[in-house]
């Protein structure tokens, strides 16, 4: 999996401003709510399943990519305690 130290949000933004489509549009278009949509290009919500799902179909994309964008991330900035403590199996 590729290190990604990038919020979804981020690639959601420069995809909507590329092709010139307002939060709101993509919101509307999607049956998503438009909070929904402000808070993850804000970078206070997560890319859900359901998301990847609506994201992929208008974007044409698969829902693989808008999860694995996010489960990244998420692997980026987990920094679990006492993690070098843990052995491996022999």
């Amino acid at each position: 999996m590729i290190n990604n130290p990038f919020h979804p949000g981020v690639f959601l933004q420069e995809l909507l401003e590329e092709m010139s489509i307002t939060p709101y549009r993509l919101a509307k278009d999607t049956f998503m709510p438009a909070t929904r949509v402000g808070d993850i290009i804000k970078e206070r919500r997560s890319i859900t399943p359901d998301t990847a799902l609506r994201l992929a179909k208008y974007f044409n994309t698969t829902p693989d990519y808008w999860v694995s964008l996010q489960s990244s991330y998420d692997l980026s900035k987990c920094q679990p305690k006492h993690i070098e403590d843990i052995q491996a199996i022999a």
